[in-house]
């Protein structure tokens, strides 16, 4: 069974979320994570660097395994990669 992330429109305030991005021929992703969604683990909220897809993809899993906070995604030019894993939008 392959994980699943949620797809959402906009960063999550109780969430990490990745952010996956296109800027003419350069794609790249973040990691975003508001310090309330971290229980007190976090003192301040966190901004990533921009980063190569697949790198953006790895350091927003082992941040949030290191911090216990869930993970959605914010994908606007489709550069999720199956391989990954499960993007699915939550039914309102």
């Amino acid at each position: 069974m392959s994980n699943r992330f949620e797809q959402v429109e906009e960063p999550a305030d109780d969430a990490l979320t990745l952010t996956l991005q296109r800027d003419g021929d350069k794609c790249f992703g973040w990691v975003m994570c508001p310090a309330s969604a971290t229980g007190g683990r976090l003192p301040k909220d966190f901004r990533g660097a921009e980063m190569p897809l697949k790198e953006a993809f790895r350091a927003a899993i082992k941040f949030a395994n290191d911090f216990r906070v869930p993970m959605v995604v914010s994908d606007p030019d489709a550069l999720w990669q199956p391989e990954w894993g499960t993007l699915y939008r939550e039914d309102a």
